[in-house]
C-alpha cells in the first residue's frame, strides 16, 4: 500500500437517482497536483464531492490510501483529506485562530473542548505556513478574499491532511489573490509533498501550476494526462466548444479564444 494515493475507481454519482458523474476512474500520486478542467455543468464540483465522500455514489468505489473510504469513519477520513469547497461558510464572531483550529476536531476526542499542547503546536504552524499568524486575532469576516481563502487553508493545513481538495479557490479574487493563493498551494505541495486535486476556471493558471490535467465533459473524463498533452486545440475544441490558438512562455503554454469564425464581420 502506497500512503496518501487516492484511487477512483469506475465513480458514479450525485446529487439523485441519475448520476451525474459517471464512470471516472483516476489515481493521485502522492505530491501530485491534479487540476480538473470542464465547462459549467461538468461535474468538476461533484466529484470532488464523491471524492472526498461529502456525496454517495451510485456505483465504484474511492481507494484513500489503499482502503475503500465508504466503510470509514468521516474522523479518520478527515485525518488524511480535507476538502475546501467553494465560498465555504464563515462562523459569525469567528477569529482567524478559532477558524484554524477547528481543523484539529478529526485529532480529538469528543470530550476534549479545548486544544492540547501538540494542537496547539499544528494551528500555530498551519498559520505561519498560511502567512496568517500576525491576523490570528482578527475576525474572519473582516478579512480581505484572499486572506480569508488563506485563513480556511490553513484551516485544512492544522488537519495534518496530506491530500487537499480544493474547489475553486481563486473564485471572486482578483488576479494578485489568484496567483498568492496559487504559489502558496505550489510551495506547500513542493516543500511538503502535498497531493492536490484542485477545481479552476482559468485554463491558463491551471497550465502554469498543474503537473496533470483531467478535462471534463457532461460527468466523464475527456482527456487526462502531463498538462502539454491534454491542452490541445482539439482537446479544448471537444470540451468547451471554442477555437483556441496556443503559445508558449517562459510559464508554459497560453491559450487564447479565438471568435466563431461565422461571428466574424463579412470581410474578416
Amino acid at each position: 500500500m502506497i500512503p496518501h494515493t487516492l484511487e477512483l475507481h469506475k465513480l458514479s454519482g450525485g446529487y439523485g437517482k441519475t448520476p451525474v458523474v459517471a464512470d471516472v476512474t483516476l489515481t493521485l500520486t502522492p505530491g501530485e497536483w491534479l487540476t480538473i478542467l470542464g465547462a459549467n455543468g461538468s461535474g468538476k464540483s461533484t466529484l470532488l464531492r464523491l471524492m472526498g465522500n461529502l456525496l454517495p455514489t451510485t456505483a465504484g468505489s474511492v481507494l484513500l490510501s489503499g482502503r475503500t473510504i465508504h466503510n470509514q469513519p468521516q474522523r479518520q477520513i478527515a485525518q488524511q483529506l480535507a476538502v475546501l469547497p467553494q465560498s465555504p461558510p464563515i462562523p459569525e464572531g469567528i477569529t482567524v485562530y478559532q477558524l484554524v483550529s477547528l481543523g484539529r476536531t478529526p485529532h480529538q476526542t469528543w470530550w476534549q473542548w479545548e486544544l492540547d499542547a501538540v494542537g496547539k503546536e499544528h494551528v500555530a504552524a498551519a498559520l505561519h505556513r498560511a502567512n496568517l499568524w500576525d491576523l490570528r486575532e482578527r475576525a474572519v469576516v473582516s478579512l480581505s478574499g484572499g486572506q480569508r481563502q488563506r485563513a480556511f487553508l490553513a484551516l485544512a493545513l492544522a488537519q495534518s491532511a496530506q491530500v487537499l481538495l480544493l474547489d475553486e479557490p481563486t473564485t471572486f479574487l482578483d488576479i494578485r489573490y489568484q496567483l498568492e493563493i496559487l504559489e502558496l498551494l505550489r510551495q506547500l505541495q513542493r516543500r511538503e509533498s502535498l497531493s492536490l486535486v484542485v477545481v479552476l476556471h482559468d485554463i491558463n493558471l491551471a497550465a502554469r501550476y498543474s503537473d496533470r490535467l483531467a478535462l471534463m465533459k457532461q460527468g466523464e473524463i475527456h482527456a487526462v494526462g502531463p498538462t502539454a498533452a491534454v491542452l490541445t486545440p482539439e482537446n479544448l475544441q471537444a470540451v468547451f466548444e471554442v477555437r483556441v490558438a496556443m503559445f508558449d512562455t517562459p510559464y508554459g503554454s497560453q491559450i487564447v479564444p479565438l471568435p466563431d469564425r461565422d461571428s466574424l464581420p463579412s470581410g474578416t
